[in-house]
């Protein structure tokens, strides 16, 4: 049974999470590893390096979203894709994150965590709610 009275801010403190790691991972590329660096490194791993500027601003964009509540439900639903696409590349490294590569647990955790979001709602605070 769901906790009807905590339940939106367990769903808050996923978005803020959520918004925080998509905000670090967005301006990581951005700022570190330059938008250049990005799409050399996409190119690397099989993905066309133009990608890495809608994905750079989409990390950034929806990190700010989530960690505001501004149509968090959808953000988080759009986000499951791009996580699990992002996951795509470390399917072949094994499980454990700390192998060669990277292995899958973190980005299919992140993956579900994100779906997880999308079905239980905005939660608390939300500044613009999400329509159903």
């Amino acid at each position: 049974m769901v906790d009807t009275r905590t339940a939106p801010y367990a769903a808050l403190l996923l978005r803020v999470a959520l918004g925080v790691m998509f905000l670090a991972h967005g301006l990581t590329k951005l700022l570190v590893f330059t938008l250049p660096g990005t799409a050399q490194f996409f190119a690397k791993i099989g993905f066309a390096g133009w990608l890495a500027y809608p994905v750079t601003f989409f990390e950034i964009g929806a990190g700010a979203m989530l960690i505001l509540g501004i149509v968090p439900r959808w953000v988080a639903a759009i986000a499951v894709v791009q996580l699990f696409v992002a996951s795509t590349v470390h399917f072949g490294n094994g499980w454990g994150f700390g192998n060669p590569g990277g292995g899958w647990e973190y980005p299919i955790f992140l993956t579900v965590a994100a779906a997880a979001l999308a079905l239980l709602g905005d939660g608390k605070f939300a500044l613009v709610k999400s329509r159903r």
